[in-house]
């Protein structure tokens, strides 16, 4: 189906030069004067106070409201261990560097976290004067000795401008009335220094993008609230949109009406791509950020001559049904889209998407009507599905009291999804049943590899070849420190040359193949997907297939050849709930003790209890191997990982290609949560057949309705269906009608032609773009693909 593409930045260059003078200004400010009046500037510091609180409402007889308080107040405790402002040498005696610079946002963030207790009734913080004295002398000791125009920065400019001052603004705005008119004067300085423009960041001034952008501005709204400059809540409402730059680089319009040429092509596409750092998949690190500052500016200025109406906004819903809700699988996020972010200790156990639900709460007040109802669906269906961790359990008192009244309200749950989704303008798919979630992760010649950088996720190497997540109803799967003990050389789904490469080689790369991407068929969960690998660092090729039919993926590998080198495909690697889960091999039960490893020949099916089924419909040779692994956070992150050792058992199944391999290949059916006794009976009658499996064309057919599934790596024949070069075809016949989707993968082709040797076929509908001319036996279908970037096209047949 041809997307509908709502505003882009190519429309916001259209008006976004008048959007400034369209927006009228709060009738209290003074005629040309910088500064709201003092009412308002008290309201919106009071409106900043209550997304940071809860506000002065909350009720403490609501047992969960009462438990919110207490962490909060358990949180303060935690925060003030070694706060002592009589140090010299550091605020607390943990954070002493003066060249790591989240030793100073750290420690603002710890003043931000005592201060919130302190202003939350309830706590027992709230109100002491001891602790008030406390944060005031911290928050001294910190303008003094670190953060301000007397200091030189060191190390990230994000902590200078973006973390420090987040956490500065906040706990400013939580002990406003206790600052004085001298230290307040300090704190707004210091702020402004290092953040003065909601438009430019870092010390030479560069444009600010994406989610970095919508943190400047947040910063430099809170500074303008607490020195009543209206003036630049302006600027930042216009920063959003950036009309200082015609809209080049605003958050809100999608990207995909300027490839990049006036902007970098950071921030969200129509098809729900979230790309930072010019083309890094992030969605669940930058994208969510973005969505959860920009969820507090909304609330901060609604209602107010500075709120934001740039008609961008609205595709904000667009960015949570396309952009979060297939990429959320029980309350986690899939690893595919949150770049460096999988090796921060901190962000495993479901917490990134926490932050997505509490975006989403933050927004729904300010979309009435159907996109609130849309949003509340969503949240309220987020929030019951994560039964590995309780959202009402540790979320803070502000969000839980909006999650309370939106699960309050009459619209029902969306229910769990179903459904089928790719994402070509990132190189990534979603695959969605009702009783698992898959995730696939490629990259091409418009994608990078993956994101090391800060010495952070240091063994991503292989997070884009083919990597392919299993999601099942082992909710902590990828948590419980998957990431520092899983083989980094294995993941699930890849093909590689055995070996360790160094920390971080490959990173930020690109490669030189277009093909990756796929089809898939609108109101169904069919998809095929692809990828062309050509992998960083060696002379490894790979053409890897993946149809998600259903319950069944068919896996499907070509053309695997190397000059050197041992090459693997990697089928499983499952870290194991039960350690000792029952491994089948054709039936009979392989060893489940550590330590297991085998090469097993003719193996026609696998199954692992608490995951699913593997069935070779052509015998293969496997290898496996159950081993306990033990690692540290620290040996993939330098900058926030621990040093405490970790030991998890895992169980790894892969193919071996052989050194130096030419030609080799693989298929394999992979039935997620299926029992053994289905698997056993999908080896005796596999359920997806292999049509081809060439450098020219993959395909399989599903017998029981005859769907054919195929990606053309170049022009060939499957079956019926013959194609003129580069494509991914979905044909699905279904009694009289058939229905054809077909996409360009290489996101480079003008237009795809394709032969349907299929006879009396009539149109009933087709997209735009697509047409028809009989043949002798069939149908030629010409699809106009430019710019398109990857996406489906549809057309609906009926026979005769």
């Amino acid at each position: 189906m041809r997307p509908a593409i709502g505003t882009t930045r190519r429309t916001v260059l259209a008006g976004a030069a008048a959007l400034g003078a369209a927006v009228t200004l709060p009738l209290t400010l003074t005629p040309g004067a910088a500064h709201a009046a003092a009412g308002d500037a008290a309201a919106l510091r009071a409106r900043w106070h209550t997304l940071l609180t809860g506000g002065p409402g909350l009720d403490l007889t609501d047992e969960r409201i009462a438990a919110a308080v207490a962490r909060t107040g358990k949180a303060a405790t935690t925060a003030a261990k070694g706060l002592d402002p009589s140090r010299t040498d550091g605020l607390f005696e943990d954070l002493t560097s003066t060249t790591l610079s989240n030793h100073v946002t750290t420690s603002f963030k710890r003043l931000a976290t005592i201060a919130t207790a302190w202003a939350v009734p309830g706590t027992p913080q709230h109100g002491d004067t001891t602790v008030r004295d406390l944060l005031l002398a911290g928050v001294d000791w910190m303008l003094t000795n670190r953060y301000g125009p007397g200091h030189t920065r060191f190390d990230n400019d994000w902590d200078w401008e973006i973390g420090s001052a987040l956490a500065l603004n906040d706990a400013s705005v939580l002990l406003y009335d206790a600052l004085g008119a001298d230290r307040l004067e300090r704190i707004t300085t210091a702020v402004r220094h290092y953040t003065p423009d909601p438009n430019l960041w870092r010390a030479n001034r560069q444009i600010a993008t994406g989610a970095n952008r919508v943190w400047v501005s947040t910063v430099v709204a809170v500074n303008a609230v607490l020195r009543d400059d209206g003036d630049a809540l302006g600027a930042v409402r216009d920063a959003l949109s950036d009309v200082e730059g015609s809209g080049a680089n605003s958050v809100l319009a999608f990207n995909d009406g300027t490839d990049g040429a006036a902007g970098t092509g950071e921030g969200f596409y129509a098809d729900g791509s979230f790309l930072q750092h010019y083309k890094h998949p992030y969605n669940g690190g930058y994208g969510k950020e973005l969505l959860n500052s920009l969820s507090r500016l909304l609330n901060l200025l609604a209602g107010t001559g500075w709120a934001v109406t740039d008609p961008a906004l609205d595709n904000v819903r667009g960015w949570v049904v396309d952009g979060f809700d297939p990429l959320l699988v029980r309350g986690d996020v899939m690893a595919s889209v949150c770049g460096r972010e999988i090796a921060r200790p901190s962000k495993q156990g479901h917490a990134s998407a926490q932050t997505v639900v509490e975006a989403v709460l933050r927004l729904i007040p300010g979309f009435p009507g159907e996109t609130g109802e849309v949003f509340t669906a969503l949240v309220k269906q987020w929030i019951a599905e994560d039964t590995y961790r309780d959202f009402l359990t540790v979320t803070d008192p502000a969000s839980l009291v909006a999650a309370l009244r939106v699960l309050d309200s009459p619209v029902p749950a969306r229910g769990p999804l179903v459904a089928h989704k790719q994402h070509p303008r990132m190189d990534k798919a979603a695959h969605h049943r009702p009783s698992f979630a898959l995730g696939i992760s490629a990259y091409s010649s418009r994608i990078y590899t993956y994101e090391s950088i800060q010495n952070e996720n240091l063994h991503g190497w292989h997070l884009s070849d083919g990597m392919v997540l299993l999601y099942t109803d082992d909710l902590g799967h990828y948590s419980e420190d998957y990431w520092p003990t899983v083989d980094p050389t294995r993941l699930p789904g890849t093909t590689v040359v055995a070996g360790r490469p160094a920390d971080a080689a490959g990173q930020r790369t690109t490669s030189t193949a277009d093909w990756a991407g796929g089809t898939a068929l609108s109101g169904t969960t069919l998809g095929a997907y692809g990828m062309e690998l050509r992998a960083y660092g060696s002379t490894l090729r790979a053409l890897k297939s993946w149809f998600c039919l259903d319950d069944v993926i068919a896996c499907v590998g070509s053309g695997i050849g190397a000059d050197a080198g041992a090459v693997e495909t990697v089928v499983e690697n499952r870290k194991l709930r039960d350690p000792a889960a029952a491994l089948l091999v054709d039936g009979a039960p392989a060893p489940a003790g550590t330590g297991w490893s085998a090469r097993m020949d003719g193996v026609r099916w696998l199954h692992l209890e608490g995951t699913g089924g593997y069935v070779f419909p052509e015998p293969a040779g496997l290898r496996g191997l159950r081993e306990d692994r033990t690692a540290t956070w620290r040996e993939i992150n330098l900058k926030y990982g621990t040093d405490t050792p970790v030991t998890r058992p895992y169980l790894t199944l892969w193919h071996d290609h052989g050194d130096a391999p030419s030609g080799a290949g693989y298929f394999w059916l992979q039935a997620p949560a299926a029992s053994a006794a289905r698997t056993r009976r999908w080896a005796a009658a596999p359920p997806v057949e292999l049509v081809s499996r060439s450098t020219a064309v993959h395909a399989v057919r599903r017998p029981s309705d005859g769907l054919l599934a195929a990606n053309f790596w170049s022009a060939g024949t499957a079956q019926e269906l013959t194609c003129d070069g580069p494509a991914s075809v979905l044909v699905r016949p279904d009694g009289r009608t058939v229905t054809v989707a077909l996409s360009d993968p290489t996101q480079l082709r003008s237009s795809v032609v394709l032969d349907l040797d299929l006879p009396g076929l009539t149109v009933v509908s087709a997209d735009p773009g697509v047409r028809t001319t009989a043949t002798g036996r069939g149908l030629r279908i010409t699809a106009d693909t430019a710019g398109l970037h990857g996406a489906t096209l549809d057309l609906t047949l009926k026979r005769s």
